[in-house]
C-alpha cells in the first residue's frame, strides 16, 4: 500500500482534555472545529463526551449539523461565527446556539428564533469577532434580558504568558461583564494555563487537547507514518528533485516517499525538514513535490520500507518551526488522501 498512514490517538485527546480540566474548578469544554484541527470531529468529540465534555465549539453552522449527527441531543454546540444569513433552520432544528457577535446578528436571532437561546461574544481587544464596547453598552440591557446561556471574549496573546495584552483584556472584559449572571468564558488552551482569574466558568481549550504547545506536557496524537516507493543510489554531483535544487556531496542513498504538498505536507519546509526512520534523523533531499518527497537515507545503512515524519521523534510543532508556521496549520493541513487509523476513544 503506497498510502500513508495517519494514526490519531483518541485516548492522549482525551488525557489532555482531563489534565486541562483539572487545571479549572469550572466546566471544561473543547474546540473541534475545522473538523477538531483535522483529525475527525466525528470521533474526536464522541471520545470526548464519554470522557465527559458536554460543551463543544465549532466554527460555522454546517459544522455544528455534522457534530450533532455525530453526538445526538444533549451536548451544548456553539456556532462562533454566529447567525448568519441562511442558518435559521439549522441553528433551530439542531439547536445549535449561535454566538453572537453584533448586533446585526442579534437582531436576525431574535426575528428569525424568537426566545431561542444563545451567547454572546465581545471584542476585549482582539478586533477580529465580538461586540466592541461602545456597541455593547449600547444594547447590553436589552441582550442580558434574553438570557445569553454564555458570554465570551477571546484573548490575542495567552499563547505568550508575559504579554501585556493578557491582563489588559482581562480588565477589559471584568469591566464589560461586571453585573452579569450568566456563565463567563475567556480561556483557550494558553489562557487556561496562564493563571486561575482567565478560568471564569467555562475554558475552552482546543490546540492543547491535539497535542500543541502552549500546552508543554501535553501527550502526542498524531503520528505520520509514509511509504517508501523506491530507493536509488546518487554520486556526487548528481541532483534529486525539480530544479536541482539538492546536490549530493557525498556518494548517498535517496529515498522516495510516497506524499507530498497534496497531502498538506508544507513545501516550505523541504530544506530544514527531517523524517525519521527508528531513532535515525534523515533530511529531505531536494523540493517537496506534489506526490513524492526525497529523503537521504545514506546514514541509515539500509533501505526503509517506511518513515515517520509526525511522531515520538518530532511534534507538530517542531515540524511547525521547519516550515515556518505553526503548529494549528500542520494538524489542519493533512490531507484526505492519509489512511487513518484511529486509537482508544
Amino acid at each position: 500500500m503506497s498510502t500513508p498512514t495517519l494514526t490519531v490517538d483518541l485516548n492522549a485527546i482525551v488525557a489532555n482534555w482531563r489534565a486541562l480540566d483539572a487545571l479549572s474548578e469550572g466546566e471544561t469544554g473543547a474546540a473541534v472545529k475545522a473538523d477538531a484541527y483535522g483529525l475527525g470531529a466525528d470521533r474526536v468529540a464522541r471520545a470526548l463526551a464519554r470522557a465527559g465534555a458536554r460543551t463543544f465549539f465549532v466554527a460555522v453552522a454546517e459544522e455544528g449539523v455534522a457534530l450533532r449527527e455525530a453526538l445526538g441531543p444533549g451536548p451544548a454546540i456553539y456556532v462562533l461565527s454566529g447567525h448568519m444569513p441562511g442558518d435559521g433552520d439549522m441553528i433551530g432544528d439542531l439547536g445549535l446556539l449561535p454566538v453572537i457577535n453584533s448586533l446585526d446578528q442579534m437582531i436576525r436571532h431574535v426575528e428569525a428564533l424568537p426566545n431561542r437561546s444563545f451567547a454572546l461574544q465581545l471584542d476585549t481587544g482582539m478586533n477580529r469577532l465580538g461586540m466592541e464596547p461602545s456597541e455593547w453598552s449600547a444594547i447590553r440591557d436589552i441582550a442580558l434580558a434574553q438570557n445569553p446561556q454564555l458570554i465570551m471574549s477571546h484573548l490575542a496573546c495567552a499563547d505568550e504568558r508575559d504579554h501585556a495584552m493578557n491582563p489588559q483584556q482581562l480588565n477589559q472584559f471584568l469591566d464589560m461583564t461586571q453585573g452579569c449572571d450568566c456563565p463567563l468564558s475567556l480561556a483557550n488552551t494558553g489562557a487556561t494555563l496562564l493563571d486561575p482569574a482567565y478560568h471564569f466558568d467555562l475554558t475552552r481549550p482546543g490546540i492543547g487537547l491535539y497535542g500543541g504547545l502552549p500546552f508543554v506536557e501535553a501527550r502526542p496524537v498524531v503520528t505520520l507514518d509514509i511509504p517508501v516507493i523506491q530507493c536509488r543510489d546518487v554520486v556526487p554531483g548528481e541532483t534529486v528533485g525539480y530544479g536541482d535544487g539538492w546536490v549530493a556531496k557525498r556518494p548517498s542513498r535517496i529515498a522516495t516517499l510516497s506524499a507530498g504538498y497534496a497531502d498538506g505536507i508544507i513545501r516550505a519546509m523541504g530544506p530544514r525538514a527531517h523524517v525519521h526512520a527508528e531513532d535515525t534523523a534523515l533530511p529531505v533531499a531536494g523540493r517537496i513535490s506534489m506526490d513524492l518527497i526525497g529523503v537521504d537515507v545514506t546514514d541509515l545503512g539500509h533501505d526503509p520500507k517506511s518513515v515517520q515524519l509526525l511522531g515520538p521523534h518530532q511534534s507538530i510543532d517542531t515540524l511547525a518551526t521547519a516550515a515556518g508556521t505553526i503548529g494549528y496549520e500542520i494538524l489542519t493541513s493533512l490531507g484526505a488522501r492519509y489512511t487513518r487509523r484511529y486509537l482508544g476513544g
